[in-house]
C-alpha cells in the first residue's frame, strides 16, 4: 500500500464565512497526531503512525494509522488498549461533529484498506479497529448505530467508549471527557479552556518540554484556540512568545512613532528579548524581583 505524509488544515467553520476578521488558522490535526505520539510515547518503540495514509492512488485518505510491529504486544496508555495489529484513526477538529456519514466513511476506509493488502489473508478483519476521535458526543451518530446496526455502547474509561457488536473492534474516545491525569494533552485539545488555573496548568505541564517540536505543536494549537484566556498568561513561558509577538511588535512601534516608551511596552520588549535568547529563567526571576527586572531594562538599554 502507498502512503504520503503531508500536512492538514482545519477547513473555516460555515459560521465564520464573511465575518471581516477571521480566526487565525488553528492546526488541529498535526496537534492532534503529535498530542497522540505523547500519549503513546511509552509504546512508540512497538508503533508504526502515519498520517494522511492515502489508501491507493485515488484521494481517498485516512487521518491516522496506527500499526503495531509486535501482533502480541499490548498497548499501556488506556487509548491503545483496543488496538490490534492495524488500527485506524478519524479525528474530528473541536468546532467540529462526529457525523453518521463520517462514520460510513471510516467504516468503508476501514474495508478499503483491509482489502487493499498485497496478499490474500495478509490483513484480517481482527486485525483492524476503528478510533473515532471528537470533543461533541454524537448522540444522533449513537442512536443510528444502536437501531439500525445493533451496536452496543460500553463505557470503557473516562472518555473512552466501546462499540460492540461488529466484525471490526470499534472505539470512541470523546477528548473533553477524558481523565486529565491519563490523557492531559488530548483532553486539553479543546477550545474553552479557562484563564487562571487551567491555563497556568498547561503552561506548568509543557514547561518540561518545551523543546520538544511534539508538545510544541500541541501548545501553539491549544493556546491559539484559547487566545483570549491565554492573553492573561503570556509572560509565563517561551511557547508564548510566538502567539504574542505580532501584539509585542505593534506595541514597540507604536512607542516609537509617539517618542514616548511606556512601562508596558518595555516589559513587553523585555519579555520578547528574553525569549528570543531562550532566558526563561531570567524572565521568571524578573516577574518576582523588581530589582534584577530593572537591571535587566540596563542590559538591554531599555
Amino acid at each position: 500500500m502507498k502512503q504520503k505524509i503531508s500536512s492538514s488544515q482545519d477547513k473555516t467553520p460555515a459560521s465564520e464565512k464573511g465575518k471581516t476578521k477571521a480566526r487565525p488558522l488553528i492546526q488541529w490535526h498535526p496537534a492532534f497526531c503529535a498530542a497522540l505520539r505523547i500519549e503513546l510515547a511509552q509504546d512508540m518503540e512497538i508503533l508504526d503512525i502515519r498520517e494522511e495514509y492515502l489508501l491507493s492512488n485515488k484521494p481517498m485518505q485516512i487521518d491516522t494509522v496506527v500499526m503495531k510491529k509486535q501482533k502480541d504486544y499490548k498497548i499501556q496508555k488506556n487509548i491503545g488498549h483496543i488496538f490490534r495489529t492495524h488500527n485506524i484513526i478519524q479525528y474530528k477538529s473541536p468546532e467540529d461533529y462526529l457525523s453518521i456519514q463520517d462514520f460510513y466513511k471510516t467504516y468503508g476506509y476501514a474495508c478499503f484498506y483491509q482489502s487493499e493488502a498485497e496478499k490474500t489473508g495478509e490483513i484480517e478483519p481482527q486485525d483492524i479497529t476503528i478510533t473515532f476521535v471528537c470533543n461533541h458526543y454524537p448522540f444522533k451518530l449513537l442512536k443510528h448505530l444502536k437501531e439500525f446496526r445493533g451496536i452496543t455502547i460500553r463505557k470503557y474509561d473516562e472518555g473512552i467508549y466501546y462499540l460492540e457488536g461488529d466484525e471490526f473492534e470499534i472505539q470512541l474516545i470523546i477528548t473533553h471527557q477524558l481523565s486529565d491525569k491519563q490523557n492531559y494533552w488530548l483532553q486539553n485539545l479543546r477550545t474553552n479552556l479557562k484563564s487562571g488555573g487551567e491555563i497556568k496548568d498547561l503552561v506548568a505541564h509543557y514547561e518540561p518540554h518545551q523543546t520538544s517540536t511534539l508538545y510544541q505543536a500541541v501548545m501553539n494549537a491549544i493556546l491559539r484556540a484559547n487566545w483570549k484566556e491565554a492573553q492573561e498568561e503570556k509572560n509565563m513561558c517561551e511557547a508564548l512568545y510566538e502567539l504574542f509577538a505580532k501584539e509585542l511588535k505593534e506595541s514597540r512601534e507604536a512607542g516609537e512613532q509617539s517618542g514616548i516608551l511606556k512601562e508596558k511596552q518595555k516589559m513587553n520588549r523585555l519579555i520578547q528579548l528574553l525569549l528570543e535568547q531562550s532566558r526563561i529563567a531570567d524572565l521568571e526571576r524578573s516577574t518576582k524581583e523588581p530589582a534584577y527586572q530593572q537591571k535587566l531594562f540596563q542590559e538591554f538599554g531599555l
